[in-house]
């Protein structure tokens, strides 16, 4: 009886002898293991960058926005339509302890998309309108000058703190501090410059204007209700009273705006909520495309089956004899088995060469563009070579039973 080593060594020799025929299946199933792989990293390098993005907002952070079963109304902030079902009383609320024992800081806001202009450019850029907390909430810091303060919400000064990103497209390498830009068609002097948050594809968290919130319901808008806010970021005392905030909140706002939980006019989120919303979007999407990316699998995996299916009705007169010569049907089994295993293993280590290297390109190619690398796991690696070794040894399964079935008399009379 042979040897596993002489059986492999009898196989590699069988599909030498058919090289063409063997590297396009080796293809398919190659192709397949790196589609599978690639979607697979993508997914989870989208879960993790969305993570990212979604923590940079700030810690233990709560979010009040208007309901969306609430009917739009406009308020007149140009680029900016919004339900007007919050206001500076409800974060003057959620503010006071004996309401939210648990909230540290309160910092409601407005926004809009506008122009700007320097003394040597021109941009656009994302003004919000906000308070001195914002900076906690939104675990920010400055990186020269200062913040927004108490003194200019009540002076209703026209004061702006710059992003790192607006700071240069504005002024280039050039202090921003105490210069002037023009918001629209309002002039504000430059006080503070944000330090850098990050960015990534989804958005840039260093390209921003903030303004007082008086400041900004005063001059940037034209909005009947200058009490309006679009949101209210709050931050919890620590992230074990994260759900004792959102209880409290959740329960004041309820009470104030006197409405159930059915029919509240506001919604409230967290970082944990949005984490795992996003996730799970992103995880149904990443297997959908990876159920689709199998595909190619399963027609890699008829292509083993096909040419060991055509290479037993070549080789009808090599097993008639060997079974003369006193081979058994389990040897001949074993000889097909071992043939497409081969086929599915080389399939599969190539296959793992070629997603960690596109992966290597995608992700050196994505980095100045998203902020975001693909990285393949080992055990998405080995998934997949065992996988591909199992696609090789069940498409050969047929094929081999078909070849240990041949009467020896039968195959030898064969042309």
């Amino acid at each position: 009886m042979m040897s596993l080593t002489e059986t492999s060594r009898t196989a590699v020799a069988a599909l030498g002898a058919r090289r063409m025929r063997s590297v396009l299946t080796v293809l398919g199933i190659l192709i397949g293991i790196a589609a599978v792989m690639l979607t697979v990293g993508l997914g989870q390098s989208a879960q993790g960058a969305i993570a990212n993005e979604i923590n940079s907002l700030g810690s233990n952070l709560l979010i009040v926005s208007p309901s969306n079963s609430v009917s739009t109304s406009g308020t007149g902030i140009r680029g900016a339509s919004f339900t007007t079902t919050l206001t500076t009383q409800d974060a003057q609320m959620l503010a006071n302890k004996s309401v939210a024992p648990d909230i540290a800081a309160v910092a409601p806001t407005l926004q809009s998309s506008e122009s700007l202009a320097s003394s040597q450019n021109t941009w656009t850029s994302t003004v919000v309108g906000t308070t001195p907390d914002y900076l906690s909430v939104r675990a920010r810091t400055i990186e020269s000058g200062r913040f927004i303060t108490n003194d200019d919400l009540n002076a209703r000064a026209s004061v702006a703190v710059l992003g790192p990103t607006t700071a240069s497209e504005l002024f280039g390498n050039q202090s921003p501090i105490g210069q002037t830009v023009t918001v629209g068609t309002q002039s504000f002097t430059i006080v503070g410059e944000l330090a850098s948050s990050g960015s990534s594809g989804i958005t840039n968290q260093d390209d921003t204007v903030i303004v007082p919130s008086t400041t900004f319901a005063a001059r940037l808008t034209t909005s009947g209700n200058a009490n309006s806010v679009q949101a209210i970021y709050l931050e919890a005392s620590s992230a074990n009273t994260l759900s004792a905030a959102y209880q409290e909140v959740n329960q004041a706002l309820l009470t104030a705006h006197q409405v159930t939980a059915s029919n509240a006019d506001f919604s409230l989120t967290t970082q944990a909520s949005l984490v795992s919303t996003m996730s799970s979007v992103t995880g149904i999407l990443t297997l959908v495309l990876g159920a689709i990316a199998a595909i190619s699998l399963l027609v890699g995996g008829i292509g083993v089956m096909n040419i060991m299916l055509v290479s037993v009705s070549e080789r009808v007169r090599e097993i008639g004899l060997r079974k003369a010569l006193g081979a058994t049907p389990s040897v001949i089994r074993l000889q097909f088995l071992v043939e497409a295993a081969i086929l599915g293993m080389t399939g599969g280590i190539l296959g793992i060469l070629v997603g960690y290297g596109v992966a290597a390109l995608l992700s050196f190619a994505l980095a100045s563009t998203l902020s975001m690398t693909i990285s393949v796991s080992a055990t998405v690696a080995i998934g997949a070579l065992l996988v591909s070794l199992a696609i090789g040894l069940v498409a050969g399964v047929y094929p081999a039973s078909r070849a240990a079935k041949l009467a020896p008399i039968d195959a030898l009379r064969s042309e």
